[in-house]
């Protein structure tokens, strides 16, 4: 499977009144085409805004991101107008990413008209339609407006004017947490459906654990600003080696009557994302932390094929 995403080492920072926040501290990671990798963690864990500086909405501190093979970090702006034809996004809240003043047929049929690919308006009209059916919406919402739509319609059109110019990649930041749990459903088989016929490759971001692990491909687990661990999707919901993740994963409610409770209670301050030290971020929250995980930062390490843990401990932890 050929690679068509790659990012090495990237770091996105913000200059704060108090100090320099390090919202993606650097992450490394590669996807395959057509595949999905799930990225989760707690809400203000870097994760949106990695994808947003994956995509130039944020513009990155440093490292490399390299698009299809070519090095995309550093663009001029008619080329990343030309990027965005294959690198779309679909975002978090579906009542606040459509114009409330734009026809969902004119939503739709913008970026056909930012990038003129249509000669005349019956043939952009009839591209819009297309998309529309692929997307599940009826024809007669073409001529209303978002108001007049609930979310998971809404979230529809998101989608369509995300697969309108027909992209490789699409970050997908929380496409379906504003979503009653039914609908939730309807998005994710329907994106799964379009991944298959149109070999979409996705960033899937999200904080739901259940989620993630119905439509990824692999899985990083990221912790204030960076990835604690990586690992196939089967294979991170059957070993966990981070104890972050652990906790993660068993805060998972499980759908049965008289469920023991396994869950990890997790304790203690969490780390400032300003002007961090060279030290585990997890340490000040974490039963195993020894002084060393307060006084240096642990490395990245493979400790299974395709599996990576970034903890001084994890062999000790997990009797590796």
């Amino acid at each position: 499977m050929a690679e068509i995403l790659r990012v090495e080492d990237l770091k996105k920072y913000f200059a704060t009144k108090k100090g320099t926040l390090h919202a993606v501290d650097g992450v490394t990671f590669s996807v395959d085409a057509g595949k999905t990798l799930g990225i989760v963690g707690e809400s203000g864990c870097g994760k949106s805004t990695l994808g947003r500086v994956i995509l130039h909405l944020h513009e990155r501190t440093d490292g490399r991101i390299v698009f299809q093979g070519e090095d995309i970090s550093d663009v001029s702006n008619a080329k990343l107008k030309e990027l965005r034809k294959d690198m779309q996004i679909i975002f978090q809240d579906p009542y606040a990413s459509l114009n409330p003043r734009m026809s969902i047929g004119d939503i739709i049929a913008e970026p056909l008209k930012i990038y003129n690919l249509c000669k005349t308006k019956a043939e952009r009209e009839k591209k819009v339609h297309e998309i529309m059916d692929v997307v599940g919406l009826a024809e007669r919402t073409y001529s209303l407006y978002p108001h007049e739509l609930d979310g998971g319609r809404r979230q529809r059109v998101g989608i369509a004017r995300a697969l309108i110019l027909d992209p490789k990649l699409i970050v997908c930041d929380e496409p379906v947490s504003a979503l009653d749990v039914s609908i939730q459903a309807q998005i994710l088989n329907l994106m799964m459906e379009l991944q298959k016929e149109r070999n979409l490759t996705y960033l899937f971001i999200t904080h739901n654990l259940s989620v993630v692990k119905h439509i990824s491909d692999d899985i990083t687990v990221m912790y204030l600003g960076q990835m604690v661990e990586k690992a196939s999707s089967s294979e991170l919901f059957s070993h966990q080696y981070h104890p972050y993740t652990k906790a993660l994963i068993s805060a998972i409610p499980l759908p049965k009557y008289n469920a023991p409770d396994n869950q990890i209670i997790l304790k203690g301050e969490i780390t400032s994302p300003i002007n961090v030290t060279k030290s585990c971020r997890f340490a000040p929250r974490c039963i195993y932390a020894k002084p060393e995980c307060f006084n240096q930062e642990p490395t990245l390490e493979e400790v299974e094929p395709g599996h990576f843990v970034k903890c001084h401990f994890v062999r000790e932890i997990n009797n590796l």
